[in-house]
């Protein structure tokens, strides 16, 4: 196998004076709040959903539903193809922190929740769309995400990885739109009931090269499910507290973002397709602007051809070749 590349890691904290650094992606679900004249209100309700939601759902020994705190952390991920050559920014997730008031404890959340990847953009937002441009029906390139998921991978096996976090990864994003979701018998006792899929989609696919797996739950107090991508065993790998750090986090990102579905009025029966149509839903006291979010997908992916994926594609080629899974 070739030499792999290194990478830097950097973290800030996410709190109500939170400003994006200069290399953070803007379509990031937490660089979009932080932008604009309502920068803090924005961050203050944001922050005071998360803690609400944990406190609602760790309610054992938890009277008065204050008992918790969720600290955030962003961490960004710098790669070096060489060693001489400046870094460039390929991933930021997340990191969750639990404040125990009662006890004084500060414990270890997840690392992922939110995810945001330079690549993946050019990937779905310059590469997808050229390889359709003159196609009378929508293709997929044959290696699509194979570097990105071995360019991840790689990152998750380093050394680098391991020195900061003890566990794997856990992403959480919104469920699919065009897809239909069945409730099944299977229920735990943080996340929910786990709803199945009818089918694969892309981002299913393009995370399995990632080396991620996902299961659909819709935990207490929620009203659609949401999407898990991990390694190993979610439901045994996590303490429950870890799991509720994730899921108050990401489900308030998604009643901003995705109002229509994580805000609707009506909770997802035993058979659920998400409509992002739907107008039963309330809006949160926090600003987005969804449209200038995808036009910023755009610019980014061409970012990261410019600046990565052209100036390094022999490297990279070579690379991805000869990196062994």
């Amino acid at each position: 196998m070739s030499n792999d590349f290194s990478f830097t890691i950097k973290n800030i904290s996410f709190d109500e004076n939170y400003q994006p650094a200069n290399n953070t992606r803007a379509t990031t679900n937490f660089a979009n709040l932080a932008r604009g004249e309502s920068r803090q209100q924005n961050l203050r309700n944001a922050l005071k959903m998360i803690n609400n939601s944990f406190n609602a759902l760790a309610h054992w020994d938890n009277p008065h539903g204050e008992r918790y705190a969720v600290e955030l952390e962003i961490i960004s991920v710098d790669i070096n193809v060489q060693e001489d050559d400046q870094a460039f920014p390929s991933i930021e997730v997340l990191k969750t922190h639990i404040i125990d008031h009662q006890t004084g404890e500060r414990i270890e959340g997840i690392v992922g929740n939110n995810f945001s990847s330079y690549v993946r953009d050019y990937d779905f937002s310059v590469r997808l769309l050229a390889h359709n441009k003159d196609q009378k029906q929508f293709t997929i390139p044959e290696d699509f995400g194979d570097l990105h998921g071995k360019l991840f991978q790689c990152f998750i096996n380093s050394a680098t990885y391991k020195e900061h976090f003890n566990k794997p990864p856990v992403i959480c994003l919104s469920v699919s739109d065009n897809k239909i979701y069945q409730r099944s018998d299977n229920q735990h006792p943080v996340l929910g009931f786990e709803y199945l899929a009818n089918e694969s989609s892309l981002t299913e696919q393009y995370f399995q090269k990632m080396g991620l797996q996902v299961r659909y739950f819709m935990p207490p107090n929620s009203v659609a499910p949401l999407a898990f991508y991990f390694f190993g065993d979610l439901l045994n790998d996590y303490s429950n507290l870890e799991l509720i750090s994730t899921i108050s986090t990401m489900e308030t990102f998604q009643k901003i973002y995705r109002p229509e579905i994580y805000n609707a009025n009506a909770v997802a029966g035993n058979r659920y397709q998400p409509n992002l149509n739907n107008q039963d839903h309330s809006l949160t006291q926090i600003v987005y602007d969804r449209e200038e979010r995808s036009k910023l997908a755009v610019k980014q992916g061409k970012f990261a051809e410019e600046h990565f994926i052209k100036p390094y594609q022999n490297i990279l080629e070579q690379w991805s070749a000869n990196y062994a899974l």
